[in-house]
């Protein structure tokens, strides 16, 4: 059996802070340009493709001033298939989005009450949105106090000896390790930080060490366990 270096996502979260993630500066949020539409917009593109591709797709829909709930709404939607083709699937991907853009407008108004008003039930109703993409948008987008669980974050704790059955045991989990020791995870940080702040940087970090450490089945999980062992000394 394997022994359990990780008694709560606390654990997690200290030995990724300790090996220095994050290590982009993007954004103080980690994901680019959070609080815009533009999360909105990745959330999407960023379905069963790899980021930089988004990034590509993200860069021609700027170049034609299509970065907008109302652009994205009546544009033709051949013109924004054509734009966004490196992120993949890129007819289905503008037709949810389109869709997406003009409801946000047709419930919301704009994007700032859309921000403060819309809830995960509806997120959830709309054609193509997920729980991680739905959580996406509400934690970087309308920054609330959501972890974002993604198949890295799932491989992870696997690797460290927990496995779960759904995507919200997960989320459960990861939350209430972080809110029932509160106190310890402000003392990580030189400065006063939020709930959505940790949530939205611990996602970037899991992801971060992932890429660096996830290579096919195997996940190197060594020097976490060491940290979080030591973690247990402090």
């Amino acid at each position: 059996m394997k022994r359990l270096f990780l008694q709560s996502s606390y654990d997690l979260l200290y030995a990724l802070k300790v090996m220095e993630y994050l290590q982009t500066t993007r954004d103080p949020f980690w994901w680019p340009h959070s609080g815009s539409v533009e999360v909105i917009i990745g959330a999407i593109l960023t379905q069963q493709t790899k980021w930089e591709k988004v990034e590509l797709s993200l860069e021609h829909l700027h170049a034609h001033d299509l970065c907008t709930l109302k652009a994205l709404s009546t544009t033709n939607l051949s013109v924004i298939a054509k734009l966004i083709q490196p992120s993949g699937f890129y007819n289905t991907k503008a037709q949810r989005l389109q869709r997406l853009c003009q409801n946000i407008l047709k419930d919301f108004g704009d994007f700032e009450t859309f921000a403060q008003e819309v809830d995960r039930e509806w997120l959830l109703s709309q054609k193509g949105i997920g729980m991680e993409s739905a959580d996406s948008i509400l934690c970087y987008a309308c920054k609330r106090d959501v972890m974002v669980i993604d198949s890295y974050t799932q491989r992870l704790l696997e690797a460290l000896g927990y496995a779960f059955e759904s995507y919200m045991q997960i989320q459960e989990w990861m939350q209430e390790g972080i809110e029932s020791n509160w106190e310890k995870v402000q003392q990580l940080y030189d400065h006063p930080v939020t709930l959505q702040t940790v949530y939205a940087r611990f996602h970037g970090k899991i992801v971060e060490f992932a890429k660096k450490h996830i290579k096919g089945k195997k996940v190197d999980t060594t020097q976490l366990e060491a940290l979080m062992e030591k973690g247990k000394e402090i």
